[in-house]
């Protein structure tokens, strides 16, 4: 680990900053005395982008005709609500 005076890393701290390796520190002392540590931030694994599903067509109007009935009566008012409707 390398050490550098705080006079020094305030001149030069984007230097520095772009410097560092990974697993390596940089400590800063004053007066002799150690008072910070630079260390790098561990990298971000991105993960794989996930793969799409399979395409299978695109919905066509009418695709479910004959598998679904609507009833004749079908906007008729409800017997339950007949009386409301009065």
């Amino acid at each position: 680990m390398s050490t550098i005076t705080l006079q020094e890393a305030q001149a030069n701290l984007a230097e520095l900053v772009h410097q560092l390796v990974p697993g390596e520190g940089l400590t800063i002392t004053e007066n002799d005395r150690p008072v910070a540590r630079l260390i790098p931030m561990p990298t971000v694994q991105q993960r794989p982008p996930r793969p799409r599903p399979p395409v299978t067509g695109v919905p066509k109007a009418g695709g479910c005709e004959g598998l679904i009935v609507v009833p004749d009566d079908f906007k008729e008012p409800l017997e339950e609500m007949r009386e409301y409707m009065e």
